[in-house]
């Protein structure tokens, strides 16, 4: 039978549930037991598809096509499995399926009620993502923070389900321990009102994951226990690292996996954590550096730069980087300022690298054509993902092939020299205004061109990548664009769609039109971004 862990969160939002909830996961896992994992996002939207990566972070993309929370990303990184549309839960959702159901006559002429259809509906679907991936423990992540309207009905699914299987049901509060800083010292009280609240949804935790910028100390953990009835033993120290993969040793430090399995009634199987205890080592020992620029228009939001908006593309970075055996240094790159003053292209020389990712709208499209341009001509390693391909090909017929006007449709509708453009099957659903859900999502295969740098990466014909678009490069022009020198090393033979473009005579000049990021794993990094960060490392080495 399934066991059934909920990750809650209390006192702030970011208080790190899905690198938690992955960690765990890595623990279990490392013990010997078959583990999924399932995200509750409790927003209307149906999916992720639509919103706003400066307000939500990055989409993240599963091989069926579902597009989703970034904390997908980081199950199937430290899990190392993929996960699909069973695995992820949204409010509109389940919203929707009730009403479906209710419009079909599935509920028999029956009144249909908030409580208790939704959480039915959300108990039923959890159970059907632990029965599909065959797990031993499906870990539950409920998005949002203790305490808000938003995800009450599933924090109420979850008290349902403790209450029909008590054995089966286990719940983990990761809150967060201020240290004010004209105080100095560590503070329980935010966390014993997280507590009360979970407790008005009628939920007691029975782990609780202590986040602080230093180690929670034995005081701390006892009057934690003593106020939020937990047994000192099940308050785990989780302080501030410097890679989110240092985790899973940090809770196992305080003897978590085995809480957690006492608590089951269940005994650790043969396995371990070595082979993650040899990356962290890894990432911790000291090393030369990588300068690697990205070139992006989703991180500025005020005074404050989200990262999340290219998450996947950071963790590959890293991943790439620490099998090179080097330490990534990233800098991000405004886009727009390169369309204000030129002059500014000059600093791109200083990085090792530059990664042009993907992204919609024509904000900053400019600037990322020249710093493309400069990257070509002065043979600084590029790699561009989706857009940054397009914008690659967009450059190399502009400024190569002596096409001037050469844009995207996406940018200039009725563009007399479209060498991006939309598809077919697409333009009517953006007539329609159909945009949820509606692009190239998820896997699709490739052929790979032997003797190209794709290649020599891959080190195989065939691949299968995830994609997340609606425009490609326009086959119209792939004549004059090979006959300037522009290799398309990769190929999606059922459509003749191309997949991965690059330049012979550079280190490294290569673009996506899928999202290579999406498959990067820290024990097994992306061969793309492997060979990019090498080709960075033998730059800086001269």
């Amino acid at each position: 039978m399934t066991k059934f862990i909920f990750v809650a969160g209390g006192v702030i939002s970011g208080v790190g549930k899905g690198v938690a909830t992955a960690s765990i996961g890595k623990i279990l896992q490392s013990k010997g037991f078959r583990v999924s994992a399932a995200k509750i996002d409790p927003y209307i939207n149906v999916d992720a598809g639509t919103l706003n990566p400066l307000e939500h972070g990055e989409v993240f993309v599963t091989s069926d096509g579902t597009e989703c929370d970034q904390d997908i990303g980081n199950y199937e990184r430290f899990l190392d499995q993929d996960f699909g549309s069973a695995n992820y839960l949204t409010t509109g959702r389940v919203y929707q399926a009730v009403i479906n159901r209710e419009r079909n006559l599935g509920y028999n002429g029956k009144t249909v009620e908030v409580v208790l259809h939704i959480p039915e509906e959300v108990i039923s679907r959890l159970q059907l993502a632990a029965e599909k991936d065959k797990a031993d423990f499906l870990l539950v992540e409920v998005g949002g923070t203790v305490g808000d309207y938003q995800n009450l009905l599933f924090l109420e699914a979850a008290r349902m389900m403790k209450r029909r299987m008590p054995d089966q049901v286990l719940f983990v509060l990761v809150t967060y321990l201020p240290v004010p800083e004209n105080i100095g010292e560590m503070k329980t009280k935010p966390t014993q009102h997280a507590v009360r609240a979970l407790n008005s949804a009628g939920i007691q935790p029975d782990i609780i994951i202590a986040r602080a910028k230093v180690p929670v100390d034995k005081p701390r953990k006892q009057k934690i226990s003593d106020f939020c009835n937990v047994d000192a033993d099940d308050v785990i120290s989780a302080p501030d690292v410097a890679s989110i993969y240092e985790i899973p040793i940090n809770f196992e430090n305080d003897n978590l996996g085995n809480r957690i399995l006492k608590k089951f009634g269940l005994e650790q199987r043969e396995k371990d954590l070595k082979e993650w205890e040899k990356l962290v080592k890894k990432i911790q020992a000291p090393k030369e550096t990588v300068h690697i620029g990205i070139v992006g228009k989703y991180f500025e939001i005020g005074d404050f730069t989200l990262m999340d908006s290219y998450l996947s593309v950071i963790e590959s970075i890293k991943h790439a980087a620490w099998a090179n055996g080097r330490e990534p240094k990233i800098t991000w790159l405004s886009a727009e300022q390169y369309e204000k003053n030129s002059g500014a292209l000059q600093e791109l020389k200083q990085y090792d690298g530059i990664i042009v990712p993907g992204g919609f709208g024509i904000r900053g499209i400019e600037g990322k054509i020249k710093a493309i341009q400069f990257c070509r001509e002065k043979k600084i390693p590029y790699f561009g993902l989706c857009l940054g391909m397009q914008l690659a090909v967009i450059e190399f017929a502009r400024n190569v092939c002596g096409l001037k006007d050469a844009t995207s449709t996406e940018f200039v509708k009725d563009s007399k020299t479209p060498v991006i453009d939309v598809m077919p099957d697409q333009k009517v659903l953006l007539e329609e205004k159909r945009y949820g859900g509606t692009m190239r999502l998820g896997a699709y295969p490739c052929k790979v061109n032997k003797k190209t740098i794709a290649y020599r990466a891959y080190g195989k014909e065939d691949i299968v990548e995830r994609h997340r678009h609606r425009y490609e490069l326009n086959n119209k022009y792939r004549e004059v664009l090979a006959s300037k020198g522009m290799v398309m090393s990769g190929v999606n033979a059922e459509r003749d769609l191309v997949e991965i473009a690059e330049l012979k005579e550079h280190p490294f000049f290569l673009g996506t039109q899928f999202h290579p990021e999406l498959q990067s794993r820290p024990l097994r990094p992306h061969p793309l971004f492997r060979e990019f960060i090498k080709a960075c490392v033998t730059k800086r080495s001269h």
